[in-house]
């Protein structure tokens, strides 16, 4: 048998209005509720919100999309002027990254989760990059 990851849990403070979020923004469908979770489906794999009331640790989410699905969930970070950054440390505000020679933005959920959307997996570019990925270099 094949290893995929099933499904992970995400604490959210209201979980329907982030599912909604999660995929209003990055075009999923419509999530489904499950028991005590908010499923958003992903592909294969699921992230099932959980309501909390506790101290909520930030977590960070990597969505693998195409040029034409980047296109269109910036165009949607843009249009909700929602803050974005080109580096997960949030020194890089309103830019994108061309790690990789790809494109790729980091973007907070209402919980203060933060989303990435990149077109090239970390590294695919490998060092012969016009952009290399800086973890490379580490």
């Amino acid at each position: 048998m094949t290893v995929t990851l099933d499904h992970t849990i995400v604490h959210a403070r209201d979980a329907g209005t982030t599912a909604r979020f999660m995929t209003e923004i990055l075009g999923l469908p419509a999530p489904r509720t499950l028991g005590p979770f908010t499923v958003v489906r992903v592909g294969a794999t699921s992230l099932d919100l959980m309501e909390t009331d506790q101290p909520i640790a930030p977590r960070h989410f990597a969505f693998l999309v195409g040029e034409a699905e980047f296109d269109a969930i910036f165009g949607r970070i843009l249009a909700r002027r929602l803050p974005h950054w080109a580096d997960p440390y949030k020194h890089e505000p309103g830019r994108i990254n061309r790690w990789d020679d790809g494109r790729g933005v980091y973007f907070a959920d209402p919980n203060g989760h933060l989303l990435e959307i990149l077109t090239r997996p970390y590294g695919s570019g490998g060092a012969q990059a016009d952009n290399p990925n800086p973890l490379l270099g580490r």
